[in-house]
């Protein structure tokens, strides 16, 4: 199963400095927020997908780069919790030049979005104006959560090949629907026949 990633943007990712030592709080993900357009459909996070993924052996990443960790949860140094909002995160950034460098940035406002890697338990796609929504209701692994630079949506190719089941059912259930229609209107018209 293909590793997908999602982000969110501005509010959902701050530094703190508490007695000499920096914090990363974010959220990864958000319920009941539409995402962009992911190249034909869009997406939902149902609450309650992450609850069978809180005790995942997670990674806290710089971009999804796992060259960059900044925590993970076995260690204790990534903290995972469900809040109304979505899924929250805490990081206790390492004493690295890498974590020093993405502070100054986070405190300059450069990197302000989260996001989080994942692969798909359950979802529910359903026709949508302009294409089709995706709710996803339940993650099946948690990789990692992560302060980014860019809010886009690089993976979404494994959402794109539900997509293409989903739409290829729909066609065939349209068929399905148009032949029966079609055998209903002939019955009928057979029926005034025969009256």
């Amino acid at each position: 199963m293909k590793i997908e990633r999602r982000v969110f943007t501005a509010d959902q990712c701050e530094l703190r400095n508490d007695d000499g030592v920096s914090t990363v709080k974010g959220h990864g993900a958000v319920f009941n927020r539409e995402s962009e357009d992911l190249g034909g459909f869009i997406e939902v996070i149902a609450p309650g997908a992450f609850d069978d993924v809180l005790d995942d052996d997670v990674r806290a990443l710089w971009n999804h780069d796992a060259n960059h960790i900044l925590g993970r949860t076995v260690s204790g140094t990534l903290r995972l919790s469900v809040d109304e909002s979505g899924l929250a995160y805490e990081i206790d950034m390492p004493d690295t030049q890498l974590a020093r460098d993405l502070a100054v940035s986070m405190e300059r406002g450069d990197v302000t979005q989260s996001s989080f890697a994942f692969t798909v338990a359950d979802d529910d796609w359903e026709e949508y104006p302009g294409g089709y929504k995706r709710t996803i209701n339940k993650i099946g692994r948690l990789y990692d959560v992560s302060p980014v630079t860019y809010p886009a949506y690089p993976d979404a190719d494994a959402g794109l090949r539900s997509l293409e089941k989903i739409k290829e059912k729909a066609k065939q259930m349209r068929t399905e629907s148009a032949l029966a229609s079609n055998a209903l209107l002939k019955a009928k018209l057979k029926l005034k026949e025969l009256a």
